[in-house]
């Protein structure tokens, strides 16, 4: 299989600690006890670690993972990924921080295994730990006010010339009609107006959705028009990148998750004189072999 790298930006943690955890679970840490700075600031104090619940104890089925590690905290930190192609496009084989710190093992030493994480099916998070206490997931409040709404189906034309709205844009061509960046009454209000219009006729095969901008959504958002799903935001001043899955390849190879044993390991690697955090998965192939 012919494997390509991609550069996907830059990452900032000022804190000194970089955090790469399950996008849907990000917000959930400090309802399950310490809060997730504080957790990853006492892994990065033991050069890094893994991070999950229970802490005492192996890792839970469906719940919080991430690995905290220490890092430069004066510079931008380059992101890339090794890419594979998989059911409906290219995947991550391996995701690659350049942390800008020198290698803390033996000299040519081999890697350091920091333990391993399961491929959320709402996506990936890198960014600063401390910024991450901020994160607002997916169900939590607007951060701004705004909210996006988007509908497609069977009758969006129709809808369309009733509702007015643009093309959203995404990777290999157009997205859903949509209005963007709507006050939160008016996207519901909208989104009302469209499931009355449904409903005064014999009309089925319709989605409306409202979005509320969520840190969650806002990543989501960001990585629509990236072939790997990749996007950027900021978060208390930190430039943070979140990774999507392609639903084809989540489903056929990693939907188990920790429950099935679907976990992948994550490492400290020398390059140079300089420390890399990767985190490899395997392309179908390379699992069959």
């Amino acid at each position: 299989m012919s494997e390509t790298f991609v550069d996907l930006g830059v990452v900032t943690a000022p804190s000194g600690v970089l955090v790469l955890g399950m996008a849907g679970w990000i917000d959930q840490w400090s309802e399950l006890g310490d809060p997730l700075s504080v957790r990853a600031m006492a892994a990065a104090r033991h050069g890094g670690g893994h991070l999950h619940e229970p802490v005492d104890g192996p890792s839970r089925d469906w719940s919080c993972e991430a690995v905290a590690v220490p890092v430069a905290a004066d510079r931008p930190l380059e992101v890339r990924a090794e890419t594979g192609e998989s059911y409906d496009g290219p995947v991550v084989t391996v995701l690659e921080v350049d942390l800008g710190l020198s290698w803390p093992g033996a000299p040519d030493g081999g890697p350091i295994r920091l333990g391993d994480l399961p491929v959320d099916r709402c996506g990936m998070v890198l960014g600063d730990a401390r910024a991450l206490d901020s994160f607002v997931g997916l169900s939590g409040r607007s951060i701004d006010g705004l909210a996006d709404v988007r509908y497609w189906g069977k009758y969006e034309e129709d809808a369309h010339a009733h509702f007015g709205g643009e093309r959203t844009r995404q990777y290999g061509g157009q997205g859903p009609y949509g209005r963007l960046d709507l006050p939160l009454a008016e996207a519901d209000e909208l989104a009302g107006r469209l499931q009355s219009w449904l409903t005064g006729g014999p009309r089925s095969g319709l989605v409306v959705s409202v979005d509320a901008h969520t840190h969650f959504h806002l990543l989501e958002r960001a990585g629509l028009t990236h072939p790997l799903l990749a996007g950027q935001i900021e978060i208390d001043g930190c430039q943070v990148l979140g990774l999507g899955w392609d639903p084809g390849d989540h489903s056929m190879r990693h939907h188990g998750e920790r429950a099935r044993g679907q976990v992948y390991a994550v490492t400290l690697e020398q390059r140079g004189t300089t420390t890399l955090l990767r985190w490899t998965i395997p392309s179908e192939a390379e699992e069959a072999e």
